[in-house]
This record gives C-alpha cells, structure tokens and sequence, in this order.
C-alpha cells in the first residue's frame, strides 16, 4: 500500500513538473509574445494573464489532447505508473532545458517522443493511424500559419485594402471562429459543444435540410466581435488595435492551456483514471502546473519571442495570432498534441516576412528547428532507453 502510494506521489510530482515545464516555456510564453513584442503588453502582465486563461483553457478544452496522449499513441498495452514517470521527467527536463537555454523546444515533440519511446519499450504497438494525423498537423502547421501570416500581414500593410475595415473583418472572422469552438460546460456530461453547435439548433431554422440556426449564431457572434472592434477604432483610434491584439494573445493563451495541458498529465490517465479520480481532477491539476510554470518561468521565453525571431508590430502581431488562434483550436477539436512554439514560431517569421524580413533571424530559426528535430528523437530514445534500464532493474 505505501508503495503504491509513493508511486502514485511520484507520478503526479513528474506531471506537476511537466506541466510547470510547459507553462514556462510553450503555452506560457507563446500566446502574448507579438504582443510584447509589439509593446501592447508589459512581459511580467503577459505572463500572469497568460498563466490564469491558460488554466481555464486546460479546465475546459483539455481532455480531447489528454485522452489522445494517454491512449492512443500506443497500442497493445496501458502506460505503468513506471512508465508514465520516466516520459514525463524525460521530456521535462528536455523541455526545462530549452527554457534555460532561450530555445523553445517544441514540448509536444518530446512529449510524443518520450511516450511512445516507453511505449515500445513495453511492448506495446506503434499506432500508426495516429502517427499519421499527427506528423500531417505537424508538417502544414509552418507552412498554413506562416503563409496565412504573412498574406494577412501583407494585406495590412499594403495599399489596396484599407487597414480598418479589414481589421474589423479580421475580427469578425476571430469571433465566427470563437462561435464554433467547443467547450465542456456547454455540452452533455463528457462532452464538448460550441455556441453555434447549442444554440443553432433551438432557432429551428433550416433549408434543404442545412442547419441554418448555427449559421446565425456564427454571423451574430461574428457581428458583434468586428462591431465591438469598430466601436473602439471610432472612440480610441490608436489603441483600437492593440485591444484587439491583447484580445488574440487571450483567446490563443485559452486555446495552449486547452492543447498543452494533456502533454503534461495525458500519460497519468490509464495510471490514475482506474483509481476513480476524475478527468476534470486530472485536468484542474495539470491546469495548475500551467499557472505556476506561466507565472515563475515565462517571462524569459517571452523575451526570446517577442524580440529575438522578428521585430513584431501591432500589425504584423495580429497576423500571427490569428491563425495561431484557429490552428490550435483545430489541434484541440481532433485531439492531436501539437507544438505551441511551432505554431507561433512560424506564424510571427511569416508576418516578419511581408515586411522584408523584419528583423527575422535565419541563424535562430535554423537552431530552433535542429532543436525540435533532436528533441524528438532523443526524447524517444531516452524514454526507450531509461524506461528498458529501469525495468530490468526491478526485475
């Protein structure tokens, strides 16, 4: 029994470090970066408003990432209390040191990498289907964020479409995104649903068989979001689009602790879930490690972001939060464990771009892609390696 209790300790203590891992580095640091950068927000402000939406984030979006990651990444066998420990402490530390180094490793990456590392060395199966979704996610997250950046970027800053109007646009098009994003607390119990998704459907509107009532709640959610944005451009002009940037780096700092909170505590949930603790225990836990890695650790990636990738301004910001935003909303939607830093990464290289290269470091990104690349595989070796060491010991 003291046993099984030390181990349980010793397992929720690693996820605790994982989720500390990623609140100071991934979801902790990536979500307001354009905004520091743009200086619409103080770094220490961005990191305790980043760390509380992150949590509320995890809390309601995060048990599609979390199932994914705890079960089906492997096949054939259920992660030991053993295991779940050595592939959170081995991306942790592969994730804490890219913290202190000023290189964002991508933590989905050693996550991944780690779980099916001590997957295999199990025994179990690689799950191929998923690997698939997931290396899919992976490869068109730089190429869609960064080009749609940079086309929003360079439509912002250009001649033929006035900055304004197509700025309201933009937020209208954040806010029909917002209508159709799912949440716990509008669902049936286990389940997810959005405001369109709910709502639509009690208008009864219909035609040729098409839900007309959740395109309604998408146009009405979508009207007020880019009315509210033309409101304030009509009563502050100059700080109108800076709100709406501080608004983004919110809805993407929701969307990372809604992803990035199942990397942390998804490898708990075949150990802790037959025990009878509750998902959305697991997910207030994990949501908590995010807040404290946000509030103690994220200040320095911050700078590392908003400063060292590309010379950010309000303009180029929105650019890159925006399909930052509706990437990570659709890792979510599909549960797929997908990178943060990625996402905002290359969007933020992808608006620096349209303004001729912005300051854009070629020699940073190389060594931040090596990183990712590195952290996968060595994660997956270490989580095989340790994981086989450690079992032959208790043997």
């Amino acid at each position: 029994m003291v046993q099984t209790a030390l181990t349980f300790v010793t397992a929720g203590a690693a996820s605790l470090f994982m989720a500390w891992a990623i609140g100071a580095g991934s979801s902790g640091s990536t979500p307001f970066a354009p905004a520091v950068g743009a200086n619409a927000i103080s770094v220490l402000r961005a990191g305790l408003v980043v760390g509380l939406l992150g949590f509320l984030g995890a809390v309601l979006q995060g048990a599609n990432v979390t199932e994914a990651v705890g079960r089906q990444l492997i096949g054939g066998v259920t992660l030991s209390a053993t295991a779940a420990i050595v592939a959170l402490v081995t991306a942790a530390a592969l994730v804490a040191v890219g913290v202190f180094a000023g290189y964002p490793i991508a933590t989905a990456f050693t996550v991944t990498g780690a779980v099916v590392g001590v997957g295999l060395a199990m025994g179990g199966d690689p799950a191929w289907g998923k690997y698939s979704d997931i290396t899919a996610l992976w490869i068109l997250t730089p190429i869609a964020g960064g080009g749609t950046a940079y086309l929003t970027a360079l439509s912002l800053r250009g001649e033929r479409f006035p900055e304004r109007p197509l700025t309201v646009l933009l937020c209208g098009l954040v806010g029909a995104l917002l209508a159709n994003i799912e949440f716990v607390v509008l669902g049936p119990p286990g389940q997810q649903a959005s405001l369109a998704g709910t709502y639509g459907p009690q208008l009864g509107l219909t035609a040729a068989g098409f839900p007309l009532g959740t395109l309604v709640v998408t146009l009405v959610v979508a009207g007020l979001a880019a009315g509210s944005l033309l409101w304030d451009f009509s009563r502050e002009p100059d700080a109108a689009q800076q709100h709406f940037l501080i608004v983004l780096g919110g809805l993407v700092a929701f969307s990372a602790g809604g992803s990035q909170v199942g990397l942390a505590i998804g490898p708990l949930v075949p150990l802790l879930g037959g025990e009878g603790i509750p998902v959305p225990a697991l997910l207030a836990g994990g949501g908590f490690g995010l807040l404290l890695g946000s509030w103690t650790g994220a200040p320095r990636m911050i700078k590392a972001l908003a400063q060292d990738y590309a010379s950010m301004s309000s303009r180029r910001s929105i650019a890159a939060l925006i399909p930052s935003f509706a990437i990570a909303q659709t890792a979510v939607a599909f549960g797929i464990p997908v990178s943060f830093n990625e996402i905002i990464v290359s969007s933020i290289v992808g608006s620096g771009y349209a303004a001729g290269n912005a300051g854009v470091s070629r020699r940073k990104m190389g060594y931040t892609v090596l990183a990712w690349i590195l952290s996968l595989l060595l994660a997956l070796g270490l989580g095989y390696g340790i994981y086989a060491a450690v079992a032959r010991l208790l043997l």
